[in-house]
């Protein structure tokens, strides 16, 4: 009976957190009920498609999302492409190996054929990002919409924006600040990192340290001596490494168990064994016995995450191609 009554306040406790996050932001649960009332529906649906052919998309995904709501908010500004006159956040450099472009055009093209101009870019990417966690075996959340487009894509300000893979604590807390977010977001977001894969020029200054040649103490040594083996040096791009070595497609808490053992694949990672807040938290998770916790801590801090920056009402804009203004 205890149990039952648990797994009834979850949702529970996520839709309280859902409005009370909304409220702020002036988003709404079933914002398109009358507009476009299949839109989840056609979201998911889609979104079924799309990750059961090519698994391996869930993290990119999701990632798109993270890169969208850092820099301008979660505005859609991250799928504009450039122009003659301006080069968009997606041609900033840490932004060159993000994936999904195609797969969020596919589902707003659904949208676009059911409901013409009313579904947002930015809603449309914030729903993908959470059915893609869904669908890697996550938590599920309810999801805020009425999100606008943004106008304005800069790969400036991208690249000055973003949390750098190589960022320490310090410096992570004080851009999540910047957005509303606190400590312990930092450390829950990290573990979206148990999705995907990465290009070893995000991470090959850990094995190859052109000052001393030496591999960041940081880092576990037999976990670099077999990055090593993938990455033959800091500009490798042809190989892929697992950011969550064995579980990169299915959305869990070994990554904390990872970061634990001082096998965290990005500086950033191993960073959160360096503040008692954060080492506390990843410890804790890397038990094994607090799964549900994480799950609950993650939804919580997407729904936040989700409402950064966002344009309403009339601001903004409803594109008809996510890559293109009006």
């Amino acid at each position: 009976m205890a149990m039952a009554i648990r797994s009834l306040l979850l949702p529970l406790a996520l839709l309280a957190l859902a409005a009370s996050s909304a409220a702020v932001a002036n988003l709404e649960i079933g914002f398109y009920s009358k507009t476009c009332p299949d839109a989840e529906k056609i979201v998911r649906e889609e979104m079924g498609k799309i990750i059961a052919a090519a698994p391996s998309l869930a993290g990119p995904l999701l990632r798109l999302h993270f890169h969208d709501c850092f820099v301008r908010g979660c505005d859609a500004s991250v799928l504009l492409e450039s122009t003659e006159g301006n080069v968009a956040e997606k041609d900033a450099k840490p932004n060159k190996s993000l994936r999904g472009f195609g797969s969020v055009e596919r589902v707003k093209a659904k949208l676009e054929a059911a409901c013409p101009g009313v579904v947002s870019c930015a809603d449309v990417l914030t729903l993908m990002s959470r059915d893609a966690v869904v669908l890697a075996k996550g938590p599920s959340w309810p999801v805020a919409l009425g999100r606008r487009d943004g106008r304005v894509s800069s790969a400036a300000e991208a690249s000055s924006q973003l949390p750098p893979a190589s960022g320490d604590v310090p410096l992570l807390a004080k851009i999540f600040a910047s957005k509303g977010l606190g400590l312990k977001d930092l450390a829950v977001l990290s573990g979206a990192h148990t999705l995907g894969t990465a290009y070893c020029p995000s991470f090959a200054d850990r094995l190859y340290n052109t000052t001393d040649g030496l591999v960041d103490p940081s880092l576990e040594s037999e976990y670099a001596d077999k990055l090593r083996l993938k990455c033959r040096s800091v500009d490798d791009r042809a190989m892929l490494s697992e950011m969550d070595p064995g579980s990169f497609r299915t959305f869990d808490t070994s990554y904390y168990r990872h970061v634990a053992k001082r096998r965290g694949l990005f500086r950033s990672d191993a960073a959160l064994l360096f503040d008692a807040d954060t080492r506390g938290y990843v410890q804790r998770i890397a038990t094994g016995k607090f799964d549900a916790e994480f799950f609950r801590d993650f939804s919580a801090s997407m729904a936040k995450m989700g409402d950064v920056g966002v344009l309403t009402g009339t601001q903004g804009e409803i594109r008809k191609k996510c890559s293109a203004l009006n």
